[in-house]
């Protein structure tokens, strides 16, 4: 089964890519059809099972399939994680998908190292996708006890990662890792997170409910 995800972005903070300003939405005449568009994690996610294991060749056969069934982007892997994602980036390149752009996955840079010296973004950037996919903390939580960093380095984190990819020529999604937690414990640096990413050139912001506990009138 396909995980796919749902992007939303805020329109105030995506303005780059929405072209919405939050007063145009109060005007029903400014509403216009919205169009979905669809992440597809089958390749990264979809692998991390008990018992699940790819070929490259399974990943660009089923990157094929995505891409006929209308999928806007293709979560590739994580290019520093093995030789196979590895692998996969560079032959992807050569199928001619029709409608879907493959993207690379990976998280912001380490605390306390430039975004041009971190492994992780080179890494991104050696894939050679259109778009790479960054994933960040938003939690305060986890900021302080996982990455055990202040809240302010985290900004920078996010916002020095963002730009450097941007800056190279990537399209940019920026996934927001337990949003909705981290807003119920800090609204303020939930959206001081965000607000970072949309600043350093984020094409789109993903708020994930990455507990999976969040119920629809909470968001």
């Amino acid at each position: 089964t396909s995980s796919s995800m749902l992007r939303h972005a805020l329109p105030a903070l995506t303005r780059r890519r929405f072209g919405t300003s939050l007063q145009s939405c109060h005007s029903a005449a400014a509403l216009a059809p919205t169009r979905v568009e669809l992440y597809d994690t089958t390749l990264r996610d979809g692998t991390q099972g008990e018992g699940v294991s790819l070929s490259v060749r399974d990943k660009l056969a089923i990157a094929e399939q995505l891409d006929d069934l209308g999928f806007d982007y293709i979560e590739g892997g994580y290019p520093l994680s093995n030789e196979k994602d590895v692998a996969f980036f560079e032959h992807v390149r050569r199928l001619n998908l029709r409608h879907a752009s493959v993207c690379a996955f990976g998280m912001t840079r380490r605390k306390g190292i430039d975004a041009c010296d971190d492994v992780g973004m080179l890494a991104l950037l050696r894939a050679e996708t259109p778009v790479c996919t960054v994933v960040g903390k938003t939690w305060d939580f986890h900021v302080t006890t996982v990455l055990r960093v202040p809240l302010e380095e985290n900004i920078a984190m996010i916002h020095d990662s963002v730009r450097f990819l941007a800056s190279s020529g990537r399209r940019v999604i920026y996934d927001a890792e337990h949003f909705f937690d981290g807003w119920k414990a800090n609204p303020k640096h939930a959206a001081d997170t965000l607000r970072a990413a949309a600043d350093a050139g984020a094409d789109a912001i993903a708020l994930c409910d990455t507990n999976g506990g969040s119920m629809p009138e909470e968001i």
